[in-house]
């Protein structure tokens, strides 16, 4: 009888694990157009949503406990004639248009009761991400993974990547920086620089150190995680965004905060970027936190990888930092166990043997 009793409450709380944890929403966004049209090379971004889904995503987070929703891929327009900015900001018009698609997007998602996740595509996404999720949750902070800071504004661009771009459209201090875009007049900035940190950063330009010093921005470089460790990282990111209140997170994941030699396929690798282990710890950090609302995976670039084992890397490193981001754990997924049967007794029910 005494291992019938323990054996049932050990189902019981296995049959639990099995309900969701999370239900998640999944937003495949193929878009490359926030880099330069020159470097043909790294188009390619726009299949990162069908690879990381092909490596097993929806799989792996059922696996999890999760309901997954997938709301496809969105269909984005390339407007005609997009002419630079300035002679330097590029696709402009295409671009503010898909950001404005993906905002409804995340924003419907939330709104379903989805914890939403938006596979990119190029990074200048994280702007219709980030927006779309705040007019759900207009609380949020943002953690922002990415060995670059992405905080040029379209008049300190070197390059005219709205991909290096997407963070000072979305920061309120810094909206009498921006021009009138053409493509962007829906665009409002919905976060403060205290709502920001960075983790990971090793490749920063001239303006954007400016803004990080000038208007206090919380950043990690790779120099910091080196000297505190990533625990110390987290907790200073914690303290720094939900210390005193509780709220909503959003995290945005670059595939190339990753060092390359662990996830080449990706279109402005940067050595000396965090390993596996780090790279995970993060978004398990997150997770811990329960507070884990929406996030991004982007920069995922199958056409850059020159083999099969470099595309699968970076894909699966994708894969896991959403699981790891979602519930899966490095020590094993199993059910809580309390208590061990004794060898002294057997039981059987009307129905079957139950066995451990």
């Amino acid at each position: 009888r005494g291992v019938c009793h323990i054996l049932a409450k050990q189902l019981g709380r296995l049959a639990k694990q099995r309900r969701s944890v999370h239900s998640v929403g999944i937003i495949g966004a193929p878009f490359s157009y926030g880099q330069v049209p020159i470097v043909v090379k790294r188009r390619g971004v726009e299949g990162g949503p069908q690879a990381i889904r092909d490596a097993g995503l929806a799989e792996r987070l059922s696996g999890l406990g999760c309901k997954v929703h997938d709301y496809g891929d969105l269909s984005f327009t390339t407007v005609p004639n997009d002419t630079p900015y300035n002679n330097i900001v590029h696709h402009p018009r295409t671009v503010g248009l898909a950001n404005q698609s993906l905002t409804e997007a995340v924003s419907r998602a939330v709104s379903d009761g989805h914890l939403s996740i938006m596979l990119g595509g190029d990074h200048s996404l994280g702007i219709g991400s980030v927006h779309g999720h705040a007019q759900q949750r207009p609380d949020l902070c943002v953690i922002w993974v990415d060995a670059h800071c992405d905080l040029n504004t379209p008049l300190t661009s070197m390059s005219g990547n709205l991909h290096g771009q997407p963070v000072s459209f979305l920061i309120r201090e810094l909206q009498d920086k921006i021009p009138p875009l053409p493509g962007f007049s829906w665009m409002t900035p919905c976060i403060s620089a205290k709502d920001l940190v960075y983790i990971g950063v090793r490749d920063v330009d001239p303006a954007e150190y400016y803004i990080l010093k000038n208007f206090g921005i919380r950043y990690f470089s790779m120099k910091e995680v080196d000297q505190l460790g990533i625990h110390k990282v987290m907790e200073r990111t914690f303290d720094h965004l939900i210390g005193k209140q509780k709220r909503p997170v959003h995290l945005s994941y670059d595939v190339d905060a990753i060092d390359p030699s662990l996830a080449p396929a990706t279109g402005t690798p940067v050595i000396g970027g965090l390993t596996y282990r780090e790279g995970m710890y993060i978004a398990e950090a997150v997770q811990n936190t329960g507070l884990l609302s929406a996030m991004d995976l982007v920069e995922v670039n199958p056409k850059l990888a020159t083999s099969d084992a470099e595309l699968n890397a970076t894909v699966n490193i994708a894969v896991d930092v959403i699981s790891f981001s979602l519930g899966q754990a490095r020590e094993g997924s199993h059910g809580k166990c309390d208590e061990l049967p004794t060898p002294s007794a057997t039981c059987t029910t009307n129905e079957q043997t139950i066995r451990l």
